[in-house]
């Protein structure tokens, strides 16, 4: 197995226009969830409350479509050797979370950090803080524990990000960035195809994103934000955990009047703008 290392990722986005915003969006917002609107399971329901809880936020995990869910352990949590058939990708959401090889020392990854775990590869995982709540996705199902007697290379290679080593992208560094408290960050794939990204926005950000994406899809990694778009009756508050989709032309209008950031990643597969 090849032992993972932390690393800084920066992937440049190219110039690309998206539409502004006006009253003429085309598309439609399918879905939006908040944290407290989340319905829970288990991520092993034969194992009962032995097992992480699991939420699907959109897809299905049992059948062989993309999803993305919500994962959440007790603290002392920790796996035996397994591998997956699919490789997954996973956000911190709270807590402090190790991903790697059985024999590797505890490397513990806070909130805001991410980490890719390739199909086949023999890992543990485990979860040391209070609360622990990941958002986990998959672009194939179904989602499945095996044993670490099955492993398998499948020339991917796994990557611990964290969250000290990110590196954020501003308004001077990108095209599509155009607001000057906000900040970009590129995990995996490419901004012109299916690819992952964060964006941070600062205390007291009031705008929009903007985009037109066939898939576009936003969870909230941390803080508060206010969300309105021409589908709401009014604005809902979405914390931590919670989730949006639009598929088209469509303005999401965001608000962050806490102290703190407020981080959201995304999975589209087109650019989007932020203004």
């Amino acid at each position: 197995m090849v032992s993972r290392r932390v690393v800084s990722i920066i992937i440049l986005a190219s110039t690309a226009t998206v539409a502004n915003a006006d009253n003429h969006d085309t598309g439609s917002l399918v879905n939006v969830t908040s944290a407290e609107e989340v319905e829970w399971g288990y991520l092993n329901p034969l194992r009962g409350v032995l097992s992480p809880g699991a939420a699907d936020l959109w897809g299905d995990r049992t059948s062989g479509s993309a999803t993305g869910m919500l994962v959440r352990f007790k603290k002392g949590f920790e796996s035996p050797p397994h591998i997956h058939n699919i490789t997954y990708r996973g956000v911190v959401i709270e807590g402090m979370m190790h991903n790697d090889d059985p024999s590797a020392a505890k490397m513990w990854m806070p909130p805001g950090s991410f980490w890719t775990q390739p199909a086949g590869e023999d890992h543990t995982t485990a979860a040391n803080g209070e609360t622990n709540l990941i958002y986990l996705e998959i672009d194939s199902g179904p989602y499945l524990v095996q044993p670490s007697d099955e492993q398998f290379d499948n020339g991917e290679r796994p990557l611990n990000l964290h969250a000290d080593n990110v590196v954020w992208l501003k308004k001077s560094d990108l095209h599509t960035i155009k607001a000057d408290n906000v900040q970009v960050t590129h995990v995996w794939g490419s901004t012109a195809d299916m690819g992952g990204s964060m964006i941070k926005l600062g205390a007291g950000f009031e705008g929009e994103l903007l985009t037109d994406a066939s898939e576009f899809r936003a969870v909230v990694i941390g803080g508060e934000v206010s969300y309105d778009a021409r589908d709401l009756e009014e604005p809902k508050i979405l914390k931590a955990g919670s989730y949006l989709e639009s598929i088209g032309h469509y303005t999401h209008h965001l608000a962050n009047s806490g102290d703190g950031e407020v981080t959201l990643y995304i999975r589209t597969n087109t650019r989007y703008s932020v203004q």
